[in-house]
């Protein structure tokens, strides 16, 4: 079965019970591909609308107060009203989604979103009021699910509402495995291991730095993530079609957003400049950055875990959580999948960044066509980083072990290890000393035995934890 719906350009068929109309089928036609489109995103547009439909019936009693019934507009039902607010917050639950059949990947602006909601809407508050869906004449997905809206300020609004919900979870989740990265670095602080410069065996060094580093690398990312609340907070809504709220009442206008802020909690505030608001995107340019700039970070732990506990290693000194089989013909054999993976995902965020900047500076004028690929790139971002968060305090940190004595052992014979000796005898001694280990494969101890260039008591206090991890030495040591 089927109804048939019009537009401006002619008519089309569309599944009786369906819930989207011609608008969602032109641009399923239109932008044919199976690009998911975020229902983040799609449930973000529901909470908007509803606070829109709520400030029009605030609207509405103010302007019939003060007119009584000599209103110069038609004024919308307590009963479509209603329907309306119910829908839109099934679609803010996430409903319907099924019949939102537009892809990630689209051209016009959003307005293909925009308009995919409204007739999801309409037609859900058809069926509550005992109409059939397609019935626009009694609610329709412009004049009615549409009120006041425009499609430019609607959907970037539900982005910064996604968005922010996304940057909240990232906060936290960074936070969670910050803190287990903080308990490895407190319990493995005097634990000593060769560090290394260049893929190269380097001064000495221990597990407790190594996490520190991780620790204070997260916790930049923890502080900057913060502050992108601040940065985007400002969203256009209201400001129709380029910000100029022209069409829409200016009782709208300033009421609508502190409806938006009272049903989300957030701290949305208005754009001082909605036309600026409108047309320029660079928040997003910078918001992502931070993403960035947590991926790198991420991937440079993972690839130094990753490096440490892999076979090159030899006897290694940390020892990562198998996870699964790693081969279909090789038995026994298991890869450091979760280091793989946040990897992977930290290119894909470096991607989108070089997406979001390029599309950014491609508005032109009032309006930047592109937004729908730049929110979805972010928001894809924003998952990325969250799962590789989660799965990193799940599958990898949780179950990493340390090998203390692996790590002593192959301090001490690592040559690298008698840079600490150089201020004793001097940098020619040391060397003759690093080049007997490296000769015949033996540790510092047994090299000084052989060379006795310093007392072995004095040897044994220079290499302890407290004395190789303090930052420099002072004369009185000599």
């Amino acid at each position: 079965m089927y109804r048939t719906e019009k537009d401006t350009l002619g008519e089309k068929q569309i599944p009786a019970d369906a819930l989207y109309g011609i608008h969602a089928v032109r641009a399923k036609e239109n932008f044919p591909g199976n690009t998911l489109f975020p229902v983040e995103w799609y449930r973000a547009v529901g909470i908007v609308k509803v606070a829109c439909y709520k400030t029009y019936r605030k609207f509405r009693d103010a302007a019939s107060k003060k007119l009584g019934n000599d209103l110069p507009f038609n004024p919308i039902s307590d009963n479509i009203l209603d329907a309306l607010i119910n829908a839109g917050g099934e679609v803010a639950e996430g409903k319907y989604f099924e019949n939102f059949i537009v892809p990630g990947v689209q051209g016009g602006a959003g307005t293909s979103i925009n308009m995919n909601v409204n007739e999801i809407i309409a037609n859900a508050a058809l069926l509550k009021t005992g109409n059939k869906c397609g019935n626009y004449t009694y609610i329709d997905p412009t004049s009615h699910s549409n009120i006041f809206q425009s499609t430019n300020d609607v959907i970037p609004t539900a982005l910064t509402i996604a968005v922010i919900k996304l940057l909240q979870e990232l906060e936290e989740k960074i936070n969670l495995l910050r803190q287990k990265v903080e308990v490895y670095e407190k319990q493995n602080r005097d634990k000593l291991r060769p560090g290394y410069t260049q893929l190269q065996e380097a001064v000495p060094s221990s597990f407790g730095l190594l996490f520190s580093a991780y620790n204070e690398a997260l916790s930049r990312d923890w502080w900057r993530v913060s502050k992108c609340f601040e940065r985007i907070k400002q969203v256009n809504l209201g400001g129709g079609a380029t910000g100029t709220g022209l069409a829409i009442p200016r009782f709208f206008i300033m009421e609508v957003v502190p409806e938006l802020r009272g049903l989300t909690g957030m701290q949305l505030s208005h754009s001082e400049n909605l036309s600026d608001a409108t047309s320029n995107l660079d928040k997003w340019v910078e918001i992502h950055a931070t993403l960035k700039a947590h991926a790198v970070n991420l991937e440079k732990m993972s690839s130094d875990l990753r490096l440490l506990a892999s076979d090159i290693a030899g006897d290694k000194i940390i020892k990562i959580p198998e996870r699964q089989v790693g081969s279909s013909i090789m038995p026994g054999k298991i890869n450091p999948v979760i280091p793989e993976f946040v990897i992977s995902a930290a290119h894909k965020v470096y991607s989108n960044d070089n997406l979001i900047s390029s599309l950014c500076g491609q508005g032109a004028f009032e309006l930047n066509a592109y937004l729908p690929v730049i929110g979805c790139s972010i928001i894809e971002s924003l998952s990325l980083l969250i799962s590789s968060n989660s799965t990193l305090l799940a599958n990898l940190f949780s179950g990493l072990i340390i090998n203390e004595a692996a790590g002593y052992n192959a301090l001490i014979y690592s040559p690298s290890v008698t840079t600490a000796l150089s201020p004793y005898i001097g940098y020619h001694k040391a060397a003759e000393v690093a080049s007997l280990m490296k000769e015949k494969k033996i540790d510092i101890f047994e090299a000084n035995r052989i060379l006795k260039v310093i007392e072995d008591e004095k040897l044994k206090s220079i290499l302890q934890p407290g004395n190789l991890l303090k930052l420099g030495f002072s004369l009185d040591e000599l």
